[in-house]
């Protein structure tokens, strides 16, 4: 009979026996079962520790920190559900902790002289249908999304933002203000500690229980919740009035506006483009026909080539071979590195097969097409020109050649 030395660190169950379980021979195979399964386990952490298994690059809803060039990212990704359940428990952990120092962060809040302005609160209904509670005037805001904090300097008012998330990089002054952490994962004691007269969140990038725990606490939150580029230009007003800037909010709207009519003009009679929007290359991700990227490429003058209803799915590179689109589409800022990316497509299994590969037709265009908030309008008549070149070909002068 084969000695086995019992090992009572392996089988919980029978930890606190003194000696070996009665029934041990006969569950000799279960425990060698279990040892190796361990040993599997430990040379599997071994080798990914020593960088042998690749980590999955974890993609950031609106996003540049970081962002990784292979596998390409859509930095946007601002409506990428999987990456947002994937911080749900870490950001309950934050609401738990938050709530912890209500009674403290509630009485700072209370010691903090208020102007006369408070006297007479307002009350508005968010995107989300939730009624906040603002001061007639609002003079220190905090961004929780990049796309807020653009609006917020579009409309003028960059003095008054008083902090915003690790991510906010638009415009190049928005790196500079005080952090208050991601945006999935906010420190709720730095959001409080900048005494903020308005919170503004994104139900599309913030979790909802940071917006509770805030409440909780006192601090008005105002919730956006774009879905499309108009719920998007909808949205700035919402935001002017709430900050106090109305004027400036129904000027950058109508300019906005102005330009995306001037845009479907031009589009006019032309159809639509077949288009792969690239999210993610390896796996390959593209886009639903709910998503606010498949509205922005529809201004663009393109439609998805995908017919599925999911907003995020995964797609065989095959099937994508059938269906042979007339553009792909990659966003980022490359540079100067899309033609090596063009080769490198040309280089590559599969996607080599692909007519758009073999002529050329890939877009390139700035992360903004998936971030809403103004600049998305550049990235959208960008993406329009790279479409449809003809559109906007000037007409050739008169007499030129002879």
């Amino acid at each position: 009979m084969q000695v086995v030395h019992w090992d009572a660190s392996l089988d919980s169950s029978d930890a606190s026996r003194e000696g070996p379980p009665r029934d041990f021979i006969r569950d000799e195979q279960r425990h060698n079962f279990r040892r190796k399964r361990a040993t599997s386990n430990k040379r599997r952490a071994e080798s990914r520790e020593s960088g042998n298994l690749p980590r999955q690059q974890e993609p950031w809803p609106f996003a540049r920190k970081g962002a990784a060039s292979k596998p390409h990212l859509s930095r946007g990704a601002f409506l990428f559900e999987a990456n947002f359940l994937r911080y749900k428990m870490r950001a309950r952990k934050t609401i738990g902790r938050a709530l912890t120092i209500a009674a403290l962060a509630s009485a700072s809040l209370c010691a903090v002289p208020r102007t006369a302005a408070n006297d007479s609160p307002r009350v508005v209904v968010d995107e989300t249908g939730r009624r906040v509670t603002l001061p007639a005037e609002v003079h220190r805001i905090v961004s929780l999304a990049p796309n807020l904090t653009e609006t917020i300097y579009a409309l003028g008012a960059g003095a008054r933002l008083a902090g915003d998330s690790d991510y906010c990089d638009v415009p190049e002054e928005a790196k500079s203000k005080p952090h208050i952490g991601a945006p999935v994962n906010p420190n709720l004691e730095a959001i409080i500690a900048l005494k903020p007269d308005v919170v503004l969140a994104s139900a599309a990038i913030n979790w909802p229980a940071t917006a509770d725990a805030l409440l909780k606490l006192g601090v008005p939150v105002y919730t956006t919740e774009p879905h499309t580029v108009d719920d998007m230009l909808v949205g700035i007003t919402h935001i002017g009035a709430v900050i106090g800037a109305e004027a400036e909010a129904n000027s950058l709207t109508t300019s906005l506006r102005a330009r995306l009519d001037a845009l479907a003009q031009a589009l006019a009679g032309r159809a639509p483009r077949r288009v792969l929007f690239i999210v993610w290359d390896d796996p390959l991700i593209s886009i639903g026909p709910h998503t606010f990227i498949a509205d922005a490429l529809r201004l663009s003058g393109g439609v998805s080539v995908l017919d599925v209803e999911q907003s995020w799915p995964h797609v065989s590179l095959e099937h994508v071979v059938k269906l042979q689109p007339e553009f792909l589409v990659f966003t980022g800022d490359h540079g100067d590195g899309e033609t090596s990316k063009l080769e490198e497509l040309r280089e590559r299994k599969v996607w080599r097969e692909l007519d758009a590969v073999k002529a050329g037709r890939v877009a390139f265009i700035s992360g903004e097409v998936d971030r809403p908030a103004p600049k998305l309008i550049d990235a959208i008549e960008d993406l329009a020109k790279q479409l449809h070149p003809e559109a906007f070909a000037k007409p050739a002068e008169p007499g030129g050649a002879r």
